[in-house]
């Protein structure tokens, strides 16, 4: 590999240096020298026949040294891939050696095929070759070319890969004979670029790759291409103006000569459907349309299994499970989804530090010292993000800043979006053996050239539970100053009601108990009944699984990526065992289910078939399918 900054003509010296054409088996040696000698040495051999043909016995024949060259194990063969006048010359330094020189080397070649070797200057050395006509200089370190050093009988100009920010560079006299230009996968940006590609200076321009650059004005490059009157073959795919949902069909309808448009075949149906759009670019909005679809999450461990009864004083755990997954952010807010429920932005849950705010100092060192308070010195952190396992209580209070930070929860960072772009989350769902997220959001954007780069990065799926304790609500320091303020006399008054009051609701409850029969099951409900106040610790968060989804099929033509991302299994023989009977007691009373679920307890190492953690996930690109639709968007 050569060093950043070679020249042109640097890079092709090196390539025939690499051929060894003046190096055993080609060239001229030991292993061939008595078939180049003068004639005046070789007059006298004349007289015995064939001694020519026969040759010394040092020496190789012709055939022999072309197998040399044609055998795939032969260490002197081509590596695999070389280019068909790599392995011409090698033949023909064996065939007639004398050949190979300069001149011959700039008359012979028409194609000339440079690939991944570092240049970044095409020097005037190019312009020697006189028979050129195609130039492939993919894969470079070149930011623009001096056109002057191209040779004006070029036909075919290749700078695939290159750094190339405008087509300006190519236009000071550019090849008058130029059929097909292909700049893909460059840095072109900007409307001026439309400047660049009329037929002032292609008028011979068949074809023209602007594929994966940064391109945006649509309608500003349509109306320059129009006047190339021989373009055939067009590749805008990959660019944030092919984002937009009427880019193909506005541009077949402007470009009636075109005959390929993105690699492929422009039929007479879709002009046909797409008849009358060009005259309506001007009002068709400059933005792009996804939808963002989530269905159901399924192989989610029910972790409230492994929790033990909660006590009368808790804490009470319940559990429920989201999907987020990141994206561009809209300039102007996101857009509600149809037959769906809002996106929600995720935003971080308040921070310690703004806990402590909210309790008054001259209670807090009361409340420390109360037993049930609940409040403790450490933190909640998240699970497996280097949490522990036990509620975000209050910290104490600290003069110290370092000391406080380190009692915050740290975030999980697969809970954070990348840089640019929102995080997005469906509705909380408890659990189920599948979870139904039926989540739509559709996403309007109009800034295009980042939605391009997160295409191309793709979007982070997350399935993540969320945990959260509650306590039984305890009298605040205020009330218990103020109760303790009150009378003798008055507590007794209000025992005495009490009372009264609990004898009362005695007999009315022994009075229905005669009445109504309840259910057990009922019963057993209202012994676990929560209190009716309950104060909630922040709630712990755990990633179940994380995966990126690419999303660079979009653009490249395909309207959609649905995808089910698989996380691998969470769950384990004794957790669903566990379930199953947990299950088959709250369904005890219905046969059917009780035998159903009897064979899902005794399951066995041998037929246990754990499912994996999975979501669907579908994001569409929305694409006008004819003209109509097209002006009936516009009229909304």
């Amino acid at each position: 590999m050569q060093k950043p900054g070679g020249t042109l003509s640097a890079a092709i010296r090196e390539h025939l240096r690499r051929l060894c054409l003046r190096e055993f088996p080609c060239g001229t040696g030991s292993w061939n020298k008595s078939r180049f000698l003068p004639r005046t040495w070789r007059a006298w051999k004349e007289l015995v026949p064939r001694e020519e043909e026969a040759g010394n016995p040092g020496e190789e024949t012709v055939e022999a040294l072309l197998g040399l060259v044609r055998s795939p194990n032969s260490p002197w063969a081509l590596p695999e891939g070389s280019s068909a006048e790599d392995h011409f010359l090698k033949e023909l330094a064996i065939r007639n050696p004398l050949v190979l020189k300069d001149t011959f080397f700039y008359s012979y070649f028409r194609s000339l095929r440079v690939v991944d070797k570092q240049v970044s200057l095409v020097d005037k050395g190019l312009l020697k070759f006189l028979n050129l006509e195609e130039l492939v200089l993919s894969a470079n370190q070149i930011k623009e070319i001096d056109a002057i050093n191209l040779p004006p009988t070029l036909k075919v100009l290749e700078l695939y890969g290159n750094k190339i920010s405008s087509v300006e560079c190519l236009c000071t006299r550019p090849p008058p004979h130029l059929q097909h230009l292909g700049l893909g996968h460059n840095k072109l940006l900007g409307p001026l670029e439309s400047l660049y590609v009329t037929a002032d200076y292609w008028p011979n321009l068949v074809s023209l790759d602007l594929s994966f650059n940064d391109l945006t004005d649509l309608q500003g490059l349509i109306a320059s291409l129009r006047t190339l009157p021989h373009l055939r073959v067009l590749v805008l795919q990959g660019n944030p103006l092919a984002l937009v949902p009427y880019y193909r069909g506005f541009t077949i309808d402007s470009l009636p000569r075109l005959c390929v448009l993105d690699d492929i075949t422009v039929s007479p149906s879709e002009k046909y459907q797409f008849r009358g759009l060009s005259r309506s670019g001007d009002l068709l909005a400059r933005e792009a349309q996804l939808v963002v679809t989530v269905g159901n999450v399924k192989g989610v461990l029910d972790t409230s299994i492994l929790d033990p009864e909660p006590g009368p004083q808790g804490p009470f755990i319940s559990y429920s499970y989201y999907v987020t997954y990141d994206f561009v952010e809209d300039e102007e807010g996101e857009r509600g989804a149809r037959g769906g429920v809002l996106a929600e932005i995720v935003k971080p849950s308040p921070s310690t530090e703004q806990l402590d705010e909210d309790i008054p100092e001259e209670l807090f060192g009361e409340a420390e010292d109360s037993p049930e308070s609940g409040l403790s010195s450490q933190s909640g952190e998240l699970e497996e993000s280097g949490g522990s396992e036990g509620s975000g209580h209050l910290p104490r209070v600290t003069d110290s800043a370092e000391e406080l930070a380190k009692l915050r929860p740290r975030i999980d960072p697969r809970l954070c979006p990348s840089p640019g772009t929102v995080l997005f989350s469906t509705v909380r769902k408890p659990w189920t053996d599948v979870i139904p997220c039926h989540y739509e959001m559709h996403h309007t954007l109009r800034d295009l050239v980042p939605l391009k780069a997160f295409l191309l990065a793709g979007t982070t799926v997350t399935i993540v539970e969320e945990k959260i304790l509650s306590w039984p609500a305890v009298p605040s320091a205020v009330d218990a100053v103020l109760s303790s303020k009150s009378g003798k006399g008055e507590k007794d008054k209000k025992g005495q009601k009490d009372k009264d009051k609990k004898g009362k609701d005695r007999k009315d409850q022994a009075g229905k108990a005669e009445k109504e029969t309840v259910p057990k099951e009922q019963k057993a409900s209202k012994k676990k009944e929560l209190p009716k106040e309950l104060r909630q610790d922040p709630p712990i968060l755990r990633v179940l699984g994380s995966g990126l989804v690419a999303l660079e099929p979009l653009l490249v033509g395909e309207p959609l990526v649905s995808e089910v991302c698989n996380f691998g299994v969470i769950r384990t023989l004794e957790t669903d065992n566990l379930i199953a009977l947990r299950d088959a007691k709250k369904n005890k009373n219905k046969k059917a289910k009780k035998e159903k679920n009897k064979s899902a307890v005794h399951m066995d190492d041998g037929d246990y078939q754990p499912q994996p953690l999975t979501v669907e996930v579908q994001v569409q690109l929305s694409q006008y399918r004819s003209a109509e639709e097209a002006l009936r968007e516009l009229s909304l």
